[in-house]
């Protein structure tokens, strides 16, 4: 079931995220792989709304259920989230990240709005799900758990908190996947050089916090693509182009212990784990206005 529920998000994702074609077609014209199987997927990340009977404590059910691990904890203070990574059940499989909006540190007037829809939600939509069938599964997460909102809310939502508005728009949809650099040919290993790779065939980067994020330890690498400007359709039928979203790179380096072993030999266990606050501070912002407007 977790392969048919992990292969159903990727085909949405790419069918809303045209970088995603691009990067791949790119990476097989300059024989960094075969087939686009072969790109190690090192995590993927969903966004969500904290409000009863949503959330992380929702969304997170269904990927317990499929053999996921519950790990570390991070809060994001200036931009009001709070998240969690999970680990999959073998190396194989993508990690998880999900965030979730502290609705209760936003203006009155915002958690009005949030709540206008997220009201319509009476029960936690993950108890009706059978979660050993995977189509249903699959449906859900690109279902919609609330009416259409209008551009107005949208708008008003967006002038205070961006992930808001991103979240009450596409709810469940993918916010990005991520692919692992250090296993592929030397020359594009590493972030620096992918990204020098990417930005040679006109991929915009997030350059929030300089274009590669750095974990404080130095064994965590992320950069990002800017989020593509789609157009929406909103309540009333009225159409405006809002950020989709967007491809993340990660390099996660041999831990010090293991420096000696042969290349060969090394795993994703012997590499850096976990993720990086600050890190995923700055790679939230590949879907803001402060990003996206470069394009």
């Amino acid at each position: 079931m977790l392969d048919y529920v992990l292969s159903g998000l990727m085909q949405r994702y790419q069918d809303r995220v045209p970088d995603v074609a691009a990067i791949i077609a790119a990476m097989i014209s300059e024989n960094l792989i075969k087939v686009p199987e072969d790109i190690e997927n090192d995590h993927i990340a969903f966004r969500t709304i904290g409000v009863p009977e949503l959330g992380i404590q929702s969304l997170e059910k269904i990927f317990l259920h499929y053999g996921y691990t519950r790990r570390d904890a991070y809060h994001f203070k200036e931009k009001k989230l709070d998240a969690y990574w999970y680990a999959p059940p073998s190396p194989n499989y993508p990690r998880i990240f999900i965030s979730e909006l502290r609705v209760q540190d936003l203006s009155p007037a915002a958690q009005e709005i949030i709540k206008s829809y997220t009201k319509e939600v009476l029960v936690d939509p993950v108890l009706n799900l059978n979660l050993d069938d995977g189509p249903v599964v699959d449906e859900f997460l690109h279902s919609s758990l609330w009416r259409t909102p209008t551009l107005e809310d949208y708008q008003a939502l967006a002038a205070e908190s961006e992930y808001a508005a991103w979240v009450i728009y596409n709810r469940y949809y993918l916010n990005h996947f991520t692919i692992s650099v250090q296993n592929l040919p030397a020359g594009y290993n590493t972030v620096a050089d992918f990204n020098n790779f990417l930005e040679k065939q006109g991929f915009v980067l997030n350059n929030a916090g300089g274009k590669i994020k750095t974990s404080p330890d130095g064994l965590l690498l992320q950069s990002s693509t800017v989020a593509k400007m789609i157009p929406a359709t909103f309540a009333g039928a009225e159409v405006h182009k809002i950020a989709g979203s967007y491809v993340e790179f990660a390099e996660r380096k041999v831990l010090p212990q293991f420096a000696d072993l042969p290349a060969d030999q090394i795993t994703r266990a012997h590499r850096r784990e976990g993720f990086e606050a600050g890190n995923a501070d700055r790679i939230f912002e590949s879907t803001y206005s402060s990003q996206t407007n470069k394009q």
